[in-house]
């Protein structure tokens, strides 16, 4: 496939969302609601539960499957209150000593009036100060679209990691065709220059592994799980101070 057949892989319809991937990789899951300052934005999903007995906060960008459950939680677009509900989740697995784990699927947060008068780009920005700094394990996965500054408020974590047919870039190659050059039916050619795909983003170091998706079978799933695991493993061994040196040292080097 070339970058633009696998954009269009990563929007297609029936792929597993944020939702699924919780359902079937974290056990005893319990969401929970709310930024605590103005309302729970449903695009956002955040609880607690378990990954291979391992107690795990988990965050997730949900787009929803059906029309309805779309316009529910967005289309995956989040508010203000969506990431600030994130951060809070993450503070709090800090304090308990959970690590945390993302799946980020969006096109980019959202961008309405509301939004914007709420605070969009603040409460973005410190959804990626509060994730450099937390003094927990961070693992976020793209599972969909990793779109603009809605899926980096959520990827800054120790490792990124892409599922092989999904896309992590500044800007969609619709609007990067149409701002350099005017045309937005030059968004093939803008796909391929955007490096977008898992296997470009890779050979660039802004991810850690791709996965192959093997039909996003149950084997697919149970794989993940025990590499999920694994990571948090790996990566709970570390001292504190180390952890965070090197994540600081991950996005510095960009």
């Amino acid at each position: 496939m070339n970058a633009y057949d696998i954009v269009l892989k990563s929007r297609e319809k029936g792929r597993p969302t944020a939702l699924t991937y919780i359902s079937r990789i974290v056990d005893g899951f319990i969401e929970l609601h709310g930024d605590r300052r103005f309302a729970d934005d449903c695009a956002v999903v955040g609880g607690v539960g378990a990954v291979e007995g391992m107690p795990v906060t988990v965050i997730g960008i949900e787009k929803g499957e059906d029309t309805n459950d779309k316009i529910a939680h967005h289309f995956g677009c989040a508010h203000p209150e969506g990431y600030r509900k994130a951060v809070r989740l993450m503070k709090q697995a800090e304090k308990f000593h959970r690590p945390v784990l993302c799946f980020v699927d969006t096109s980019g947060a959202y961008c309405g009036i509301g939004a914007e008068e709420r605070g969009q780009s603040e409460a973005i920005a410190m959804s990626i100060l509060e994730m450099l700094r937390l003094k927990t394990p961070t693992l976020s996965l793209i599972i969909g679209e990793g779109g603009s500054g809605g899926a980096l408020g959520l990827s800054a974590a120790d490792e990124v990691w892409i599922t092989e047919t999904s896309t992590y870039s500044v800007i969609s190659p619709e609007g990067c065709a149409s701002i350099l050059w005017k045309d937005s039916s030059r968004v093939a050619e803008a796909s391929e220059c955007l490096k977008m795909t898992a296997n470009d983003l890779a050979a660039l170091g802004a991810v850690e592994r791709v996965i192959p998706e093997d039909g996003f079978s149950d084997a697919f799933f149970e794989g993940l799980k025990a590499d999920i695991a694994a990571a948090f493993g790996k990566l709970k061994g570390l001292p504190v101070q180390t952890l965070v040196e090197n994540r600081y040292r991950r996005y510095r080097k960009f």
